[in-house]
């Protein structure tokens, strides 16, 4: 008798049946690498790097730009200081910033900090007195009514026009640019202020009334945290006018202050200086809003915690 052929039974672990799903299929077929949480985490990373690059290139080449055009205009007309020419002379004055050869031939450093210092008191008075009337106005309709045809009439005065009635009452430069500074600095702060007021929900204020709360405490406990962000709108738009006023103010008063430095320069024809100066009053204007958005948003977050 024949023996009987022997079977052979694989083992289950050696049948290694592949199940192609019909995405796999789509990826084999194109070539695409297989995904998962790793690559995903990947794939997002490369894809915010490149955001961030195409922004500095973005700003690189606008400034690249901004130069370019800058000296083509000085080549063609003549007239106007190439860059290389403006920085040189920048390189120069602010190797000595803070010198002093008399009460009117001072460092450029010393105008911008009599020009700080006059914006920051014009600025802080019209803070102490914007922010609570706005808060009344907003509170109060019987006062928003009595201040709604002043506030109508005044807010599209030029600030330079309060100049003469500066000069007229203080009889002298400084008080008059601080006094413009203040006016102008009051307007965005009570309009602000009074506006993030009316937009607090009525309801709140029926409770406050209902759990019999002074006015002290509606004030801390319901506007105050409500109306912050209305106010250091206020607040930023007020520092943003206050620096651009108080460049013309001393323009025409004199004396010492970056206004009257550029005035100065175009006396004496130093059109670099003039240049120098405008990018100045940029870097500081730009320095001054971005601190108050920055103090903004921590106040934000302590007055939300």
């Amino acid at each position: 008798m024949s023996a009987m052929p022997a079977r052979v039974v694989a083992h289950p672990s050696a049948l290694k049946i592949k199940v192609v799903t019909p995405d796999a299929a789509v990826r084999q077929r194109s070539g695409a690498q297989p995904s998962g949480p790793g690559l995903r985490r990947d794939d997002a990373a490369r894809a915010v790097a490149p955001e961030w690059i195409v922004r500095i290139i973005a700003m690189a080449l606008g400034l690249a730009v901004f130069v370019g055009v800058w000296a083509l205009i000085a080549k063609l007309g003549g007239r106007i200081p190439e860059p290389a020419a403006v920085f040189k002379e920048a390189v120069r004055i602010f190797s000595d910033p803070f010198y002093r050869n008399g009460p009117n031939d001072q460092g450029i450093g010393w105008n911008v900090l009599t020009s700080l210092g006059r914006v920051a008191i014009g600025f802080g008075l019209a803070a102490a007195v914007g922010i609570p009337a706005g808060f009344l106005i907003g509170r109060f309709r019987f006062l928003a009514d009595m201040a709604a045809p002043i506030i109508a009439l005044l807010k599209p005065v030029s600030p330079l026009a309060w100049l003469p009635i500066g000069l007229l009452v203080f009889k002298a430069a400084n008080p008059a640019s601080i006094y413009v500074i203040f006016v102008c600095s009051l307007w965005p702060m009570i309009v602000n202020t009074a506006v993030g007021v009316r937009q607090i929900p009525q309801d709140y204020l029926n409770v406050a009334r209902v759990l019999n709360l002074s006015e002290w405490k509606v004030f801390t406990r319901i506007l105050f945290p409500a109306v912050l962000p209305y106010m250091l709108t206020g607040v930023r738009l007020s520092i943003g006018v206050a620096w651009l006023v108080i460049v013309a103010a001393e323009m025409l008063t004199g004396g010492v202050g970056i206004g009257f430095w550029v005035w100065d320069e175009w006396n004496n024809l130093k059109v670099d200086h003039i240049l120098i100066a405008i990018f100045v009053i940029g870097i500081v204007g730009l320095v001054l809003e971005q601190a108050l958005i920055l103090v903004a948003r921590r106040v934000s977050r302590g007055a939300a915690a």
